[in-house]
């Protein structure tokens, strides 16, 4: 008799679906040019992108060259010349109408962005609530962006204007990528400016959806465009002498680099890098929050966030109560499929990727660290993911300051902790890495809560939780993780200049 396992049948409809899907957007050339998708006109050569859930080819992707960033460029600047003349108010009701048609395909994008990424889908939908967000909160700024008058001697005045920069080009990260794309294009466009937007190649898919949308919703052909490709697509458009800002998100090494061809240009730009964040947990702290927390500071979106609380300071007397439970909680998350509800961790982006983060958990076990749970390939039940990149989420304890965990990005599901005895000691510790991008602190002590927020160097500082960034907090670090801010009215500054007009009402005076 024929037993029919109707949970993998439904399991297995879904991920078709899914499939089906996908390959049906990758008909279609993914650079988007003037209001259209075209195809690269002269290619520097390809790349394959995959489906980290499954292991499988979704296209086969042109890499684009000088041409074509020459096109996406000068489309751009066409754009420049009538969107800068809108009001604040006629781009803010644009930005406006395209969060309303985000909201109302937010499970498409989602799904998408997890076959795109390989986070679960509950993250994915948080992800396009945040650019949501920033759409609405860059609407609501842009008619209030203006200067300044000063009155001056004898009935003269002067005016400080704030005027878009021009062309800005955004180059985004594999982890969260339409998300970066929205908090890159809501600023820059409310502001006046346009945008040339170069996704990871890893994960092209949702971007090049976001500037479908902004068609659909009116916003004018030009003003937002995508060019695929790798490194030398960026490096194309960092050097591009028609563009005004570059706006990077990745790792320090290759920032470094996009900072070096600005500097060719005097280019603005806005750097956001990696990080190596430091979370500190006292012995006042709710346990069951702190627990919590480490787990939001290391276990999302695979643990691939720059800003993860990678080191868990945890305070001597409760640090046994507190890798028990840890422990327990990592051991029962569920890891598969990232387009199924109820998963809890996807797949890492890469199969290379996969085998660097198990690397560094083998180097950590042989320079002495103790492996609690985790650090181990896996594979999901359903058949369909068996080629997928898992791994299960990792706990290493008796971590020391100077091993290569404690030290490097890992930039996956890897958890280090470390005990501390006094709040000097912590602080020290914490501090003592080239990076300052993100901190985080569990007490219930306020007075403890705001000493530490102003020792700890890193330009956001999470009390009492982690990972959770509100639109209206400006979001970037100290030392190598970066200069400038996303998201915020912060970030208005760094999307504009100022033009100062001095008005002579009376006549000159003048020596000659």
């Amino acid at each position: 008799m024929l037993r029919i396992n109707h949970r993998l049948l439904n399991m297995a409809c879904v991920r078709e679906q899914v499939t089906r899907a996908a390959s049906s957007f990758f008909e279609k050339p993914l650079n988007f040019v003037d209001g259209v998708r075209v195809d690269a006109s002269q290619p520097t050569h390809s790349f394959v992108v995959e489906e980290p859930a499954t292991g499988k080819q979704l296209c086969k992707c042109p890499s684009s060259g000088q041409e074509d960033v020459n096109k996406a460029v000068q489309s751009a600047r066409e754009a420049f010349k009538s969107w800068s003349q809108l009001s604040g108010l006629e781009r803010g009701r644009l930005l406006q109408k395209a969060a309303l048609k985000l909201r109302e395909r937010q499970e498409e994008f989602a799904r998408m962005e997890s076959v795109d990424q390989g986070k679960p889908l509950w993250e994915s939908r948080f992800d396009i609530e945040t650019v949501i967000d920033g759409l609405e909160y860059f609407a609501g700024l842009a008619p209030s962006i203006t200067g300044d008058h000063l009155p001056l001697q004898g009935g003269s005045f002067g005016i400080v204007k704030r005027e878009p920069l021009g062309v800005c080009v955004g180059i985004g990260p594999w982890n969260y990528p339409v998300q970066m794309a929205g908090w890159k294009s809501a600023p820059a466009l409310a502001c006046g400016n346009t945008m040339v937007y170069k996704p990871s190649q890893f994960t092209p898919i949702t971007t090049v959806m976001l500037a479908e949308l902004y068609i659909e919703v009116g916003i004018p052909k030009g003003v937002f465009n995508v060019v695929q490709g790798k490194g030398e697509t960026g490096r194309f458009l960092t050097c591009h002498p028609g563009v005004d800002k570059v706006s990077f998100t990745g790792s320090v090494p290759t920032g470094k680099k996009v900072m070096a061809d600005c500097a060719l240009g005097i280019k603005h730009v806005t750097l956001e890098l990696g990080g190596k964040s430091p979370l500190l947990i006292f012995a006042d702290a709710d346990m069951e929050n702190a627990v919590k927390g480490a787990m939001m500071a290391n276990f999302l979106t695979q643990g691939e966030v720059c800003c993860n609380g990678t080191r868990v300071f945890v305070e001597r007397s409760i640090k046994d109560e507190f890798v028990e439970k840890l422990v327990s909680k990592t051991k029962g998350m569920k890891i598969g499929d990232p387009t199924k509800d109820g998963t809890m961790m996807g797949a890492v982006i890469s199969k290379e990727h996969k085998e660097k983060v198990l690397n560094y958990v083998q180097g950590a076990k042989e320079q002495g660290a103790k492996v609690l749970c985790g650090g181990e390939s896996f594979t999901p039940d359903d058949p369909a993911l068996s080629g997928g990149y898992y791994m299960t989420p990792c706990i290493l304890d008796q971590v020391e300051d100077h091993m290569t965990v404690a030290k490097e990005e890992i930039f996956g599901p890897v958890l280090s902790l470390f005990t501390f005895d006094t709040e000097e000691e912590a602080v020290r510790r914490a501090n003592d890495s080239e990076f300052g991008l993100a901190a985080g602190v569990f007490t219930n002590d306020l007075k403890r809560a705001h000493r530490l927020s102003a020792q700890l160097e890193a330009g956001y500082v999470w009390v009492n939780n982690f990972n959770l960034n509100p639109v209206g907090l400006p979001f970037g670090g100290f030392k190598q993780s970066g200069i400038g801010r996303e998201n915020a009215a912060a970030t208005i500054t760094q999307f504009t200049q100022q033009k100062s007009v001095y008005f002579e009402m009376g006549d000159v005076d003048c020596p000659y």
